[in-house]
């Protein structure tokens, strides 16, 4: 893809032109937008001016936010992955080696790269929470559990390389790994309380009241140490 503005190849992750400094459009390049733009009432995080109403796509179609100067977009809860699923179909495979240089030596390098802070939700105002949205995916959103998540300028277009490298796939199957030992974990612990349970029925039995002996006592000091 080149730039709109001066016609240089752009960088393989970055929507911005290392040449004349130009924003790109790259998230949305080569997906349907039906109709024009309009005025949304919703702030953009980054600028401070209003968003627009745009909606993407067809069958289904998505009514997103999308600051015009920065290119950022804020999509409602849920949409997002959905978005995701609807423009990226039939990968079956995890390319381990793109996804690396997704997540590494070709990492996006936008405007806003290297600047932590929290946004406020363009909705609520509301400070939004920052989360990693996927193994490896090498981009961090912001989230407000309310209203949606906000994506900044070429962050889009690098989970739609992410989706289609096999990102989801692995992210799925991290999860699964997770879940799994989380589950393991549990049943480990679940049978250390039985055993737990089991020793003081023991010790209770065995401290009941008897002649003095020398089993006895050290029945009494072992119980002694485990309580």
């Amino acid at each position: 893809m080149n730039c709109a503005n001066c016609g240089a190849p752009l960088p393989p992750t970055s929507h911005i032109c290392v040449f004349c400094r130009t924003l790109n459009d790259t998230d949305l390049h080569g997906i349907t937008t039906q109709g024009g733009s309009s005025p949304s009432q919703l702030i953009c995080p980054r600028c401070d001016k209003n968003l627009e109403n745009l909606v993407i796509g067809e069958s289904p179609s998505f009514a997103v936010e999308r600051c015009p100067e920065c290119l950022g977009l804020f999509f409602d809860p849920g949409e997002l992955e959905m978005a995701l699923d609807h423009f990226v179909t039939h990968v079956y495979d995890i390319d381990f080696q793109r996804i690396g240089q997704l997540c590494g030596d070709e990492r996006r390098s936008g405007q806003f790269d290297g600047e932590v802070r929290y946004l406020k939700c363009p909705r609520c105002r509301t400070l939004m929470m920052r989360r990693n949205f996927g193994t490896r995916s090498g981009v961090i959103i912001d989230t407000c559990k309310a209203c949606g998540a906000w994506l900044d300028g070429g962050e889009f277009g690098q989970l739609l390389r992410w989706v289609k490298s096999g990102g989801r796939i692995l992210d799925q199957q991290r999860k699964q790994e997770a879940d799994r030992e989380e589950e393991r974990r549990q049943a480990a612990e679940k049978r250390e309380e039985e055993l737990r349970r089991m020793l003081r029925e023991e010790l209770e039995k065995l401290s009941a009241p008897r002649s003095e002996s020398i089993f006895s006592s050290a029945w009494r000091a072992l119980r002694n140490l485990i309580s």
